[in-house]
């Protein structure tokens, strides 16, 4: 026996590698040393910082990876899966500087795991960090044929005088909200229940999502915000703190960004709530709070800012064609999000 007879072909393995070699160097800043193929990527902090601070994140895509699977459509969650670490790492005010995947599948298909690495490449150049290595795991046994389970690393870096980190929030401040760009990805398996238990087709198309299918709404790949928020602090756009609005919702994530003794006065009616989010409630009678601590419920990403930036901090993005809007404000509290429900 050899090993290809136990489930893993180490030659076709090398063989992927080379396939994504032009991908991953597609990605690659200044400061990456080497190539790909070494034990570890290495990277050189760029210059001009007196006191860098690293800012590390790791995250996966979660049960989106089912519907991608059964859709045999690889080519977004690999943008998921940047960004939900990116997103993460840039609510510090950190640049991310480099990217890491972890692939592991029942059996490498070639085909498959390019169009997976296609994604994460061009989510990097969003974010505009270096894919710098990875791993890919041949697990026969562990999963089945044609399934496969992601996981991402993130390093960024920032000043540490201008790291964000609450101590910034004022009480009076004003609460911004980015659009997202749908469900990103969180909720799915909710959404798979519901889509199985009222006996949907991914590929029907409600009229509520005017015209496309259930299956393309739901992979759109989370909006990677990490350009044009680092744009507006380049610009000196005073900015107090920011929340990625991931699983949880706005009440979960949204008081992370927050200093002791303060909540969030939220106007609930301020900004629009996609129609995904009303399907997804009605076609699953899924209450109000339900749906706000599992859904970003149209909103990606805050920031904190002080009222006199307000104007140009709006101004800013939707000049990006992001669309931003005023959804509540600081008040004192003990962390809780007020008005919501």
């Amino acid at each position: 026996m050899d090993y290809r007879d136990a489930g893993v072909d180490v030659v076709e393995g090398r063989a992927f590698v080379e396939q994504i070699r032009n991908l991953v160097h597609s990605t690659f800043r200044p400061e990456v040393i080497g190539g790909l193929g070494g034990f570890g990527g290495c990277f050189q902090l760029p210059s001009g910082y007196r006191e860098p601070v690293l800012v590390s994140g790791t995250d996966g895509v979660g049960t989106k990876l089912k519907i991608a699977q059964v859709l045999n459509c690889h080519d977004t969650v690999g943008i998921d899966l940047v960004a939900m670490c990116v997103n993460d790492v840039l609510t510090s005010g950190a640049e991310p500087l480099f990217f890491l995947d972890y692939v592991a599948t029942g059996k490498l298909e070639k085909a498959q795991l390019t169009d997976v690495v296609k994604g994460i490449a061009t989510g990097c150049r969003l974010a505009g960090c270096a894919l710098l290595g990875g791993e890919t795991a041949e697990m026969p046994g562990f999963y089945q044929v044609g399934a496969y389970d992601l996981a991402g690393f993130c390093v960024a870096i920032v000043e540490k005088s201008r790291m964000l980190d609450g101590s910034q929030v004022q009480i009076g401040d004003t609460v911004v909200g980015l659009a997202s760009n749908g469900i990103h990805s969180n909720g799915l398996s909710l959404v798979r229940k519901i889509v199985g238990d009222r006996g949907f087709s991914w590929n029907d198309k409600p009229e509520l999502l005017g015209g496309e299918t259930i299956g393309a709404t739901f992979l759109k790949p989370t909006s990677i915000y990490v350009q044009p928020v680092l744009r507006a602090i380049r610009a000196e756009l005073e900015i107090h703190g920011m929340a990625h609005i991931t699983g949880g919702g706005l009440p979960e994530n949204l008081p992370r960004c927050l200093g002791k003794g303060q909540s969030i006065q939220i106007q609930p009616s301020s900004w629009i709530i996609p129609p995904i989010f009303q399907w997804i409630a009605e076609t699953g009678a899924v209450d109000l709070e339900a749906m706000y601590n599992t859904f970003n419920m149209g909103i990606g990403f805050v920031l904190v800012v002080p009222p006199h930036q307000l104007e140009a901090v709006i101004s800013h993005f939707q000049s990006q064609d992001i669309p931003a809007d005023i959804i509540g404000e600081v008040i004192s509290g003990s962390g809780e999000l007020v008005g919501l429900f």
